[in-house]
């Protein structure tokens, strides 16, 4: 019996966010990328294929995902995928036995409204440690923009996080410009892409320890 846990929403948001992927990663790239969060694999699994020499990390605070994280791995033909590592991303990333400035991409999907805000101020204080200089943060999901959510079903969808838990809800895409800044990144590209969903594309400018 397979491990592989299939979310239909990655099924659905895979091909747009790889088409994205591909307008800043060269299909021939070497070199490493870290997803942080990467829930079932099934975006690791997926991307890997179309960047056959790049090698892809993915990582994760829920344990209970692993074993699909792995099923994933061992299944993608490139064989790209490496063993996914464990990762609480409110902790230092000198914690995680990761290499300082090893990193030409990082990844997050779906994560900073499903998780504590100090869950985002974590993300790009270590990922701008993690990240080689000009590297690359592609980040994915819903957003507010100045205070605004739209459309209606982003509003709802805002307000039914926010009941389940308080510390959840739609990140406020100034406000992560403003964390951005303060960790020498710069946010260079941003995609509409389906289900009024956003890909927001940061740029490690320097790295100063």
């Amino acid at each position: 019996m397979s491990q592989k846990i299939q979310y239909p929403a990655s099924e659905r948001n895979k091909q747009p966010i790889l088409e994205v992927l591909q307008k800043h990663i060269p299909t021939n790239t070497q070199g490493n990328l870290l997803e942080i969060a990467s829930g079932t694999g099934q975006h690791a699994s997926f991307f890997a294929e179309h960047f056959p020499k790049l090698i892809f990390h993915p990582s994760e605070y829920d344990y209970s995902l692993f074993a699909s994280l792995r099923a994933y791995a061992k299944d993608t033909p490139t064989k790209n995928v490496r063993d996914p590592i464990e990762i609480d991303v409110t902790t230092p990333y000198t914690s995680w036995n990761l290499s300082h400035q090893h990193y030409d991409y990082i990844l997050n999907i779906n994560m900073i409204h499903i998780s504590p805000y100090s869950s985002t101020i974590g993300l790009f204080q270590n990922c701008s440690k993690l990240l080689k200089p000009n590297g690359l943060m592609i980040m994915y999901g819903p957003y507010a923009c100045d205070g605004v959510i739209i459309p209606e079903s982003n509003i709802n969808f805002d307000r039914g996080l926010r009941m389940q838990n308080k510390e959840w809800g739609l990140r406020d895409i100034q406000d992560l410009k403003s964390l951005a800044a303060i960790n020498n990144m710069e946010l260079i590209e941003k995609y509409n892409l389906p289900a009024n969903n956003m890909c927001l594309i940061w740029k490690q400018l320097t790295n100063t320890d």
